[in-house]
């Protein structure tokens, strides 16, 4: 019995073929080969065509089947990854009314804000658990305002995984976690936030039906099943936004288990057992895949949208035509320090942990006769350590102390400038998995379809790559004293 698992990233999207017996990956693909851009028609917008995402999703399964490593007739269940907060707006017919107003976009910020402050503070705390932000509903608003032809034209407002399901399935779902990520779920009442919409002028006829996380979705149409090789009627049984599906593919599930990814944006991810909050906003709380009005599980997100993008972007600009791995290699032989270069990479859209500011990337202390492209490349990476540990202290302020994170040894953490940089300026040991997202998307499809017995059983064979502890964490105080400074300089 197969499980397939479709992960719809910013970058591209990757698909997983899962046996469900052993949980082994019979195979994993990518499509397309280089990254899918983001349009940014003006400074602080970010945009994607969720047309493009379906193509991409139709020829990364094609590619996968492709391997002849499976019977794609063999699939039992389909489950869904995507990058969250994106607002995908569709009419009767289903077609797509305008771009996707995505995660890393910052237009709706003023309106968050505003809506922070008319709802109340305390009331959008103590029932959404966060400010409503730049996320879905913010979003939605600003296209409400901006765009009424188009928003006249909605049937239906959704997130990007449930566009994806629809594409598979002709069917339009959402879950409490979908919407709790777009700041429309009311934690207090367990229904969508009569608040939000009453403020944002919204019908609730707008929103999809709301199901389970981990529950049929839909059942593959005869068009798409005989266009991607598949059986008919295959069902859709699990979607989750990127961060709690990557927590899930690393098993963490339960109160004080901790995740971690470093892919285009960075992300620590810690689960609880109460509707805690932060009261600047700076990390949210969301409906982990497992939450349920009887068993609370809230997931803590600390998000950073300025982590890969950096390295990438560096990359791009310095050494196009060297590979990631002749990257780290060339940082690995500079110094811890870079020599005091420090680098703050906000570059890409207002930072939640700056109170939705937009603070930039910077380069500090750059000598243009000490630094080579090695130390840039060095800096970046350390840079991006520092600031996940500036969000994991907000994090521990809010009573998340993690005594280890699990992580997928993928993207940054392939890097052993990097990893090493991670775990001694957090203090945090990291296991390493050999995991990604579209492999937990599967196995998450497989417990929605009652393929496992429980969650545990999915996780059964599940073994750490890796371990790696602090063993330097005094050379790195210096590093991350003098990234402090010189972020506090352009926050002040």
């Amino acid at each position: 019995m197969l499980l397939l698992g479709i992960d719809l990233g910013t970058s591209s999207i990757k698909v997983s073929v899962v046996d469900a017996a052993s949980q082994k990956t019979i195979v994993s693909v990518q499509y397309p080969e280089t990254e899918t851009p983001i349009i940014a028609l003006q400074p602080g917008w970010a945009e994607q065509d969720p047309n493009t995402w379906w193509q991409h999703v139709q020829q990364a399964i094609l590619k996968a089947n492709a391997t002849n490593t499976y019977n794609p007739k063999n699939v039992s269940a389909i489950g869904i990854a995507y990058q969250m907060h994106g607002l995908v707006c569709v009419d009767k017919a289903q077609n797509v009314l305008r771009n996707s107003i995505i995660w890393c976009d910052s237009r709706a910020v003023p309106y968050g804000n505003k809506a922070f402050d008319s709802i109340g503070h305390d009331t959008c705390l103590s029932k959404l658990l966060n400010s409503p932000g730049n996320f879905t509903a913010s979003k939605l608003a600003w296209v409400k305002e901006h765009e009424p032809a188009i928003y006249a034209q909605i049937d239906k407002v959704m997130l990007p995984g449930d566009f994806i399901a629809m594409k598979l399935t002709g069917d339009i779902t959402t879950s409490a976690s979908a919407l709790s990520e777009g700041i429309l779920w009311d934690f207090s009442t367990n229904t969508i936030s009569k608040d939000v919409l009453d403020y944002y002028g919204f019908d609730a006829s707008l929103f999809p039906t709301i199901e389970n996380v981990f529950t049929s979705h839909g059942k593959l149409s005869s068009t798409v099943s005989e266009s991607l090789g598949l059986s008919t009627n295959i069902p859709v049984t699990y979607k989750a936004g990127d961060q709690p599906n990557n927590a899930l593919s690393l098993n963490v599930l339960q109160p004080g288990e901790v995740a971690a990814t470093a892919g285009t944006s960075g992300v620590i991810y810690g689960v609880g057992d109460s509707l805690n909050y932060d009261q600047q906003s700076r990390v949210n709380g969301f409906a982990h895949v497992n939450h349920t009005a009887e068993n609370t599980r809230i997931g803590t997100l600390l998000c950073i949208n300025g982590t890969g993008i950096a390295n990438s972007f560096t990359k791009r600009m310095l050494a196009a035509n060297k590979s990631y791995n002749a990257i780290n290699e060339e940082a690995a032989k500079v110094a811890i320090g870079s020599n005091g270069l420090s680098v703050l990479p906000f570059g890409n859209g207002a930072e939640r942990i700056f109170n939705n500011t937009i603070v930039g990337a910077h380069y500090q202390h750059l000598d243009f006769n000490l630094h080579t492209q090695a130390h840039i490349f060095r800096a970046v990476q350390e840079g991006i350590a520092c600031s996940f540990r500036y969000g994991l202290d907000i994090m521990r302020s809010n009573g998340m102390q993690p005594s280890v994170i699990r992580a997928g040894k993928a993207n940054l953490f392939l890097s052993s400038v990097f990893a090493e940089a991670f775990v001694n300026i957090t203090g945090v040991p990291v296991e390493l998995y050999n995991c990604d997202g579209s492999v937990g998307a599967a196995l998450g499809a497989g417990i929605g379809a009652n393929i496992f017995a429980s969650e545990k059983e999915a996780f059964a064979n599940m073994q750490p790559l890796q371990l790696i502890e602090p063993t330097n964490i005094d050379a790195y105080k210096g590093v991350y004293s003098n990234w402090k400074d010189a972020l506090n300089k352009q926050i002040a």
